[in-house]
């Protein structure tokens, strides 16, 4: 695990269990050096790293292997055993799996007879036939549904977070102010002060709930696991990243935001359980460090047309598999999904190359282990022309830029002032680390 993550996630040792044998499990070996538990995570190992139980007594298993690519089930739920194994007498079930996808693999809760006679329970997978894998893994039926609102949130919002502290309070405020009633925090493995960041919010009034999730590469595992254990606090979860604002421009008009902004967009027929919203990527703005006044007053030049899109999700419709994309989540049958085009994503995405770079090493396709490889090159999840070196391309500042959008940037200032993203400070100051080239014309997007 990241160092950082040591204080915030208790992990039980580990026991090697094989599938043909129910003998208690031997004394635990010598510590491995540290390189050994590196290597244990690499992502191109099997291993099951977390486990949640849900509601009605099902157990979400999160392994890493089982089925390594996106929308390929590469070992179908026939050919998952789900493995438990009781510390007290040693005793062993197997039970075939309900569903497999992604990461997530759905499994049928233990035998009662294994609960009541043991105080501790591992779990792990066998696939195919073979050896349970190496898990981290334990069943814990107390922290069945992390959190119970007193009042059922209409919309919610999860993001997974490394380091983006200094954001959270413009995301946070802003989102709170339009409708957001609840925000689950999947900390990433941050080492900034994300906490005091969190204290602060939460003094405030806003309910802020973090989740430590140290697990590299497993962003659809971690939206998994916010879909399914918070159903009880919420009916719509909005999954968006906390450099993502979700803007209509007719609210430009409103002298202050409102939460019915968003529970207006809530669909009414019944049978709609996702909508997805376009985004629209924005960039440096001609900007050379980070904007005092906050993203989304200092970012205001973007591109033409939106790249991907991004959902809000009723929690009731998602399928029993939680397979999502990030962007949209698998429905069960009954629902469909449908497009809002009034309402999109800003995306601050191409930011101040000083921020940007900070992030470049994540800004790879979720399936790559290593930044620096040269494979998937022309994924969307790499900015574009930059290739595997995080050295600043020439006219960084001045990309991504073709079109002049200031409708959100006017809205904010309207309706909190002038530097929503320096914890609420009202200071008419200049950015920092503009240059002042984007005032008139539009400026075409430079070849990198």
């Amino acid at each position: 695990m990241p160092d950082s993550a040591h204080g915030m996630q208790t992990l039980k040792a580990p026991k090697l269990v094989s599938s043909s044998s129910s003998a208690t499990a031997a004394a635990p070996p010598a510590p491995a050096p540290a390189s050994g538990y590196r290597k244990m995570l690499n992502w191109n190992d099997t291993m099951v790293f977390d486990s949640a139980v849900l509601g009605g007594g099902d157990v979400l298993v999160f392994a890493k292997g089982p089925n390594r690519w996106q929308g390929v089930i590469r070992t179908p739920a026939a050919n998952v055993q789900c493995i438990y194994h009781g510390d007290t007498d040693g005793s062993e079930a197997a039970v075939p799996a309900i569903t497999s996808g992604q990461q997530v693999i759905r499994c049928p809760p233990p035998p009662p007879p294994l609960v009541s006679g043991n105080i501790d329970i591992h779990v792990t997978l066998a696939l195919n036939g073979k050896e349970p894998v190496p898990s981290l893994a334990t069943y814990e039926p107390h922290k069945a549904g992390l959190s119970v609102a007193p009042q059922r949130n209409l919309i919610c919002a999860c993001t997974m977070v490394r380091n983006v502290a200094k954001f959270l309070h413009e995301w946070v405020l802003y989102h709170s102010s339009i409708g957001v009633g609840q925000f689950f925090l999947y900390d990433n493995g941050s080492e900034d002060d994300l906490i005091d960041q969190v204290a602060r919010l939460r003094a405030t009034g806003i309910n802020i709930l973090t989740v430590s999730w140290p697990w590299t590469k497993t962003q659809e595992a971690g939206l998994s696991h916010c879909a399914a254990m918070h159903r009880n606090s919420c009916q719509w979860m909005a999954f968006i990243d906390v450099d993502e604002f979700i803007f209509s421009p007719d609210w430009i008009k409103f002298e202050k935001p409102s939460k019915s902004m968003l529970e207006a967009l809530v669909p009414v027929d019944p049978h709609v359980g996702q909508v997805y919203f376009p985004c629209y990527d924005f960039g440096p703005s001609g900007q050379t460090a980070h904007p005092r006044e906050g993203v989304c007053q200092g970012y205001t030049c973007r591109l033409d047309k939106p790249q991907r899109h991004k959902s809000l999700v009723l929690l009731d419709a998602v399928a029993d598999s939680f397979v999502n994309s990030v962007h949209h989540f698998s429905l069960k049958a009954g629902f469909h999904f449908a497009w809002n085009l009034l309402v999109h994503v800003n995306h601050y995405k191409y930011q101040a190359w000083v921020e940007f770079k900070s992030k470049f090493k994540r800004r790879v396709s979720t399936f790559v282990p290593d930044w620096s490889d040269p494979v998937n090159l022309q994924s969307r999840d790499r900015a574009p022309g930059l290739g595997v070196d995080p050295i600043e391309p020439v006219g960084w500042a001045d990309s991504f830029c073709e079109i002049k959008d200031e409708t959100m940037h006017e809205a904010s200032v309207r309706w909190f002032g002038i530097g929503l993203g320096a914890h609420g400070s009202k200071t008419k100051a200049k950015s920092e680390g503009s240059h002042g080239t984007h005032t008139g014309d539009i400026a075409p997007s430079p070849s990198l």
